[in-house]
Order: C-alpha cells, then sequence, then structure tokens
C-alpha cells in the first residue's frame, strides 16, 4: 500500500498515468479484439444476417458495461478519494457493497432480459432473418454469462483504485485471449455448420467465466494488506456511502445505457433499409472500438490519480494529469482517422468478402470515425468529472450526449435525409456535447490560485 501511496503522491504524472493507464489501455485493447473476434469469426460465413444478429444482440450485452461502471467507477472513485483522507476502513465497506450491489443489479437485468427476449430482439431491430441467431447469442452471453462478464469488470475497476492496474489488466486481458481461442475451436468444431453464432456466443461465456475466477485468486491473495473485501458483513457499513457512490456511478452508467439505446434506435431505424446496413453499421462501431477502448483506458487510468490528489488537495498534481490524459488521448484519435481514411475498404474487407456490405462500410468508416476526437474529448471530461466525485455535473453531460443530443437527431437526421444523415448524427451530437462539456468542466475545476497554493 505505501508503494501505491507514492504513485499517488510523487512519482512524476506521466510515468504515474503510464503505470496506470497503459496496462488499461492493453486490457482494453485485448477486450476490444475479443470483441472484433466474434465479429470477424463469424464474417468469415460471409452471411450478413449472422453479421447483423451479432451486432444487434451485442448491445444486449454491452448494457452489461453500465451496471459494472455503476458500482466500478462510482465505488472504485470512492474508494481513491477516501484512500486519499486515510480513512481505509470505509474504503473497504465500499468495496463490499460494489460487489454485492453489481451481483443484485446484474442478476435482475438477465431475467428481465431472459423473460422479454422476445420483445427486445424486436425492438431493436430483429428481423426474421436475424431473430434466431440475436436469440442465442443473448442467452449465452447476456443471461448465462451476465454476472460473471460484469464481476469481473467491476473487479477490475476496484484493484485499479487502489493502484493494481497490473492485475486489474491481466484479468480482462487473459479472457480476452482466450476468447480470441476458443472462438474458432466452438464455431467451427464443437458446434454444427450453421450454429457459429452459438459457438460464439459459448467461447464469450466460458472466457468471462475465466477472468472472474481470476480475479476472485487475486482477491483471496492481497487480502492481508488491501482496503478491497468481499465481506458481507460490511455491507451495511458500506451502504451509507450509496449515495456517493452512485452519484459518481449512475452518470457513467447512464453514459453507457444512453449509447446502447443509441445503437438500438440505429439499428430499428436502419432496419427499414436492409439488413446489409445494420450488418454495415455493427462492423463500425466494432472499428471504432480502437480509439474508443484505447481513450477508455487512459481515461479509466487516470481516474485514481485525479481522486487522490483532488481529495488530498494536490490541485497543480491533478491539473497536470488531466492534461497529460487528454493530450496523449487526442493524439492517438487523430492517428485513427488518418488510417481509418486511408485504409476503409481494406478494413471492411477484414471482416466480410460480401461485396454490399464492404462498399457499405467503407463509407459508413470515412464518416462515422470523424467524430472520434469529439467523442474522446467527452470521455475524457465525464471521466475527470466522476473522479472528482462531481456527479451532478457528468450527469447532465452523460444524459445530454446521448439522449438529449444523439437520440432526437437521429429521428431528425433519418427523416431529413434517410441513412445517410443515420451515419452523420453522431458527428453533430458529438460537437455539440463537447461545447456544452467544455463550458461544464471550466466552471467545475478549483480555480487557478488554489491550483498554485498546492503542490
Amino acid at each position: 500500500m505505501e508503494d501505491n501511496k507514492k504513485l499517488f503522491e510523487e512519482t512524476p504524472v506521466p510515468k504515474a498515468l503510464a503505470k496506470l493507464a497503459v496496462p488499461t489501455i492493453i486490457s482494453q485493447l485485448i477486450v476490444m479484439i475479443y470483441n472484433l473476434a466474434d465479429t470477424f469469426f463469424i464474417g468469415r460465413t460471409n452471411d450478413p444476417y449472422k453479421v447483423a444478429a451479432t451486432s444487434m444482440a451485442y448491445v444486449l450485452f454491452f448494457m452489461l458495461n453500465a451496471l459494472a461502471n455503476l458500482f466500478g467507477i462510482g465505488g472504485g472513485s470512492l474508494i481513491s478519494r477516501l484512500l486519499g483522507i486515510d480513512k481505509k476502513e470505509d474504503a473497504k465497506s465500499v468495496s463490499s457493497f460494489s460487489i454485492y450491489g453489481t451481483i443484485l443489479v446484474t442478476a435482475l437485468y438477465c431475467i428481465v432480459c431472459q423473460v422479454f427476449m422476445t420483445p427486445i430482439l424486436s425492438w431493436i431491430g430483429a428481423s426474421e432473418n436475424t431473430f434466431g441467431f440475436a436469440r442465442d447469442y443473448t442467452l449465452w452471453v447476456v443471461v448465462i454469462g451476465g454476472i460473471p462478464a460484469t464481476l469481473s469488470m467491476l473487479m477490475s475497476h476496484l484493484l485499479r483504485s487502489e493502484g493494481h492496474g497490473n492485475k486489474a489488466s491481466f484479468g480482462l486481458s487473459m479472457g480476452g485471449i482466450l476468447n480470441i481461442l476458443l472462438d474458432p475451436l466452438f464455431m467451427f468444431v464443437i458446434f454444427p455448420e450453421g450454429q457459429e453464432v452459438t459457438g460464439a456466443a459459448v467461447a464469450t461465456m466460458l472466457s468471462n467465466v475465466a477472468a472472474l475466477v481470476y480475479y476472485i485468486v487475486v482477491f483471496y491473495r492481497i487480502r492481508t494488506g488491501s482496503v478491497l473485501s468481499v465481506s458481507a458483513k460490511r455491507i451495511p457499513a458500506g451502504g451509507r456511502y450509496a449515495g456517493e457512490m452512485l452519484a459518481v456511478g449512475f452518470p457513467a452508467a447512464l453514459s453507457t445505457i444512453l449509447a446502447s439505446a443509441s445503437i438500438m434506435v440505429t439499428n430499428a431505424l436502419a432496419v427499414s433499409y436492409g439488413d446489409i446496413p445494420i450488418a454495415a453499421i455493427g462492423i463500425v462501431k466494432k472499428v471504432e472500438m480502437l480509439p474508443h477502448n484505447v481513450g477508455t483506458g487512459l481515461c479509466q487510468g487516470m481516474i485514481p490519480l485525479i481522486a487522490y490528489n483532488y481529495s488530498s488537495g494536490n490541485y497543480k498534481r491533478m491539473n497536470k494529469t488531466i492534461n497529460t490524459a487528454r493530450t496523449y488521448g487526442l493524439l492517438f484519435t487523430f492517428l485513427c482517422i488518418l488510417v481509418f481514411e486511408v485504409f476503409a475498404g481494406r478494413i471492411a474487407w477484414l471482416f466480410i468478402k460480401d461485396a454490399d456490405t464492404v462498399s457499405l462500410t467503407t463509407d459508413f468508416l470515412r464518416i462515422m470515425c470523424l467524430a472520434t476526437p469529439l467523442t474522446i474529448c467527452n470521455f475524457h471530461i465525464c471521466y475527470t468529472l466522476q473522479a472528482m466525485g462531481k456527479g451532478t455535473a457528468s450527469l447532465v453531460l452523460s444524459a445530454c450526449r446521448q439522449g438529449i443530443f444523439n437520440i432526437p437527431l437521429l429521428f431528425l437526421m433519418n427523416h431529413r435525409f434517410g441513412l445517410c444523415g443515420i451515419v452523420w448524427t453522431q458527428l453533430i451530437a458529438d460537437t455539440l456535447t463537447v461545447i456544452l462539456s467544455l463550458f461544464i468542466y471550466k466552471r467545475t475545476l478549483p480555480k487557478p490560485e488554489q491550483a498554485q497554493r498546492t503542490g
């Protein structure tokens, strides 16, 4: 714990940020790869209906991220802030409450998905051609594998909050690599021809179970010197902090929920133009995971540093962390745009050989990637506010980006410009959001004179 305290207080900011963020970015990239693996291997069937079905069902799996963020970012940010003021026993109680709270809300979500699966899949755009594939993927990945998935993500957040960046990232990375190895085995060897989607789903579920087992072992091994606790006896004490956890965790969860809702609306609108546009949009969303996941990993890595130094009053170090993370994130996104614009056609061809799908994916990627720097700016500001415990400001931005700007614009742009309008919507929505974000951000940060008094 003393080594982690030195990391938070004394290590040069670029080095400290790298120690926390690089492992997180690597794990996010591996998670991205194993999410891409499903689409990639299913694309080997050259069946756009299976690709479209997986893209739609993945939205329901993505919702599990929201449940993990509810207590993972909310609880993790609070644990770092409690460590900054040396309240270790309270941090242990927050850890326990986060774990059991995640189990409860995930179980409820899985039950809802099972009971109302038919209307849910129909609403998000499943057609007669894609419904059966989407149902099978949802059953294995969400209904059966939901709790292992959310607990794995939660435990990685909690480990990172105490400075265990490498341990946090290894579990997700291990699960991702395992899924890449299991996908072709289950899709093309164990399951019969025609059930490739089910094979991919089972591989993903088993990989998440393996990651959870790893985290359980890690929690057990570090239990004596760590504030991370799984004791159910601490739940009542942790409940006293429920308001503070949810104040930060709910905006983080809402952001993911609204992002999922945005994808659902996109699919529901795009299905009127056929299943191939849905497959193309689904592929683009997976490709965009590269800059988004790197940005998310960078932001998650900076949260403990910002939260700790904010609570301890070291605003100068906190601001340097914020500025360093933003610079690195934007540089990477501009590099991604260059690659996507130049190699869009080749990237599309990697996922599927169907000519119509490749053509649409190429056009869509060149348009949709333009929003990436704005998206990363919005991520960065939201995560900064969450690290500081500014739940209300973070909630406003989370609600505005997708709920107030993007989703209404999807309907408007579809009505006015059709499928092309749907594809351009995110760029417009993120432009509006970043203007609002910068306004709120400037009003929320500690004043310059406060930063100068601390160091």
